[in-house]
């Protein structure tokens, strides 16, 4: 039987570490913890993005995190943790499994960029 959306976010969720962006937010300036936004760069430059995060799209991901593709990116080789982000948490946290799978130490924010906007976090507008 094939697994449907909500299967895989179930099994994502169970699998790896969540942060509230309460939480979140009071390691937002700790240097062992880097913030990674996976969303569309339209997103970015629509709504901004958390101040100081990465951008990672998600269909590079993989690509950027694997330090044998030629895409690779050296942050995502330094020995910190990792918080994904995307708009609601969705795609963050399917990709902070296949960073996790990967070897990477890593947290998806609960709620996403929209529930961290809302709260009043810091928040950075793309030049």
């Amino acid at each position: 039987m094939a697994l449907g959306y909500k299967d895989l976010l179930a099994r994502a969720d169970a699998a790896v570490p969540s942060l509230t962006g309460e939480e979140a937010a009071a390691l937002l300036n700790d240097p062992s913890y880097v913030f990674v936004d996976i969303r569309d760069p339209r997103e970015l430059d629509r709504e901004g993005f958390i101040t100081g995060a990465h951008h990672a799209p998600r269909g590079m991901l993989e690509f950027w995190i694997d330090p044998e593709s030629p895409y690779h990116k050296p942050y995502f080789a330094e020995d910190k943790t990792f918080v994904f982000y995307c708009a609601s948490g969705w795609r963050s946290l399917l990709a902070t499994e296949v960073a996790q799978q990967m070897g990477l130490k890593c947290a998806s924010l609960r709620g996403g960029f929209s529930d961290w906007k809302k709260s009043g976090y810091p928040v950075s507008e793309r030049n």
